[in-house]
This record gives C-alpha cells, sequence and structure tokens, in this order.
C-alpha cells in the first residue's frame, strides 16, 4: 500500500497478514501494520454491528468479544487479534432466527433509545454475566461504566442487563 501527499514522492506503508476467525468464519487478509480491528471488521469484513464512537477507548461502542473476553475493537490492532477468535454482536444470536437472551432483555425493556451504543453495550453485559451470573444492579452499572450512552437510557439498559442474567441463570 503507497501513500502520496501533495508534492510528496509515495511512500510505502508496512503491512501484515492476519488470519483469524470472526463469528465462526477463518478469515485471511493482508491488511497496513495499522490498521484497527474495529475498521477491519467494518471495512474489511462490513460487521457494521461494531460501532466506531470515539476512537479512544471512552464509549464502548466498538467492545467485541476476543477469545471470550470483551475489549474495545478501536484499541486492539488486527495483528494482535491474528491467531485468535473474535465474535461481535453479529455473531451472537443463538441460532439465524433468533437473538441472544441479552438482546431479548434490551427490546423487552427498550434498553435503547437511538442504538448506537446498543451492540457495545451488549457485548459489556455478556462479558459481566460471564463473569457474575447474578449481578446485583451496582455490579451491573459498574460493568457498564466503560460504555456510554448519550441518550442517558441506562435504567433500562440496567433493568435488561438483570432480566437477561436472571433469564440466563434459569435456562
Amino acid at each position: 500500500m503507497t501513500r502520496a501527499g501533495a508534492g510528496e514522492e509515495a511512500q510505502q506503508l508496512p503491512e501484515t497478514t492476519i488470519d483469524l476467525t470472526v463469528n465462526g468464519v477463518r478469515h485471511h487478509a493482508v491488511v497496513p501494520a495499522r490498521t484497527l480491528l474495529v475498521h477491519f471488521l467494518r471495512d474489511q469484513l462490513r460487521l457494521t454491528g461494531t460501532h466506531v464512537g470515539c476512537d479512544t477507548t471512552q464509549c464502548g461502542a466498538c467492545t467485541v468479544d476476543l477469545d471470550g473476553v470483551a475489549v474495545k475493537s478501536c484499541t486492539v490492532l488486527a495483528a494482535q487479534a491474528s491467531g485468535h477468535e473474535v465474535t461481535t454482536i453479529e455473531g451472537i444470536a443463538v441460532d439465524a432466527a433468533g437473538l441472544h437472551p441479552v438482546q431479548e432483555a434490551f427490546w423487552r425493556h427498550h434498553g435503547l433509545q437511538c442504538g448506537y451504543c446498543t451492540p457495545g453495550m451488549v457485548m459489556a453485559i455478556r462479558q459481566l454475566i460471564a463473569d457474575n451470573p447474578d449481578p446485583a444492579e451496582a455490579d451491573v452499572r459498574r460493568a457498564l461504566s466503560g460504555n456510554i450512552c448519550r441518550c442517558t437510557g441506562y435504567q433500562n439498559i440496567v433493568a435488561a442487563a438483570l432480566d437477561a442474567a436472571a433469564r440466563l441463570r434459569e435456562a
């Protein structure tokens, strides 16, 4: 890949080869070495459910699952994810026709307004429930402290998280 600015000679940008599994599908690609995972997912794989909100790890809209751990994909290089498994919001449904229990709870409790933060919130809540199947309201609020809802819909999001945890415990 080359880049040329006004009056500059073309400059060679370093590239790297990555191999990773996303939502159960293996991918092999050559990307610029500085490509962020969020941009690889959105721009190359067209998995646009992972949102870019701040590019500074403050909003959480880009949260994905990397080898079973929720991470903010705007601070992970695609090269760092090579050899690993990534699950995005598109890959969490129980089956092709259904929703993940956290998504269902968001729907039941109106846990979204504009929806921009929702994928990151859902992924963060999945991680919380995996770590703590019986969270208290304070646990939910603490777990979501790295995710920003600009519509201030937190109460319904917290209610959705508590409901999803209860339903998953019953399952």
